[in-house]
């Protein structure tokens, strides 16, 4: 897995957008203004569940508590490591979904959501 792969799977998903606003890095994908994905040339950081955030971690040496954020709701995920893509798939899924049952009715149906 590299950033280019996991970025292009980010910006595929429904009203997915690429902002710049810490400067020319991170990356950060966003749906309805909402941050989902953080991306680093070595790592993803991603929203989750805070039961199923402590599990990954567990499960996982490559998943830490998310760095410089919330570590209850954030994960960061290592790109070199024993992760295969679908797994890590899996947790942008999650991360996405969650920012989006979290927009507006308006938002979400705007999005076909």
């Amino acid at each position: 897995m590299d950033v280019s792969n996991v970025k292009a799977y980010c910006l595929s998903k429904r009203g997915a957008e690429e902002t710049y606003p810490f400067g020319p890095e991170p990356l950060v994908c966003k749906v309805g203004g909402k941050m989902f994905a953080l991306l680093s040339p070595d790592s993803v950081s991603l929203k989750c569940d805070p039961v199923i955030a402590l599990n990954l971690r567990e499960q996982h040496d490559a998943v830490k508590p998310g760095y410089h954020l919330n570590k209850k709701h954030w994960n960061t995920v290592e790109f070199h490591s024993s992760l295969t893509e679908g797994e890590l798939w899996d947790m942008i899924d999650h991360s996405y979904t969650l920012v989006v049952n979290s927009l507006t009715k308006v938002q979400r149906a705007a999005l076909g959501a």
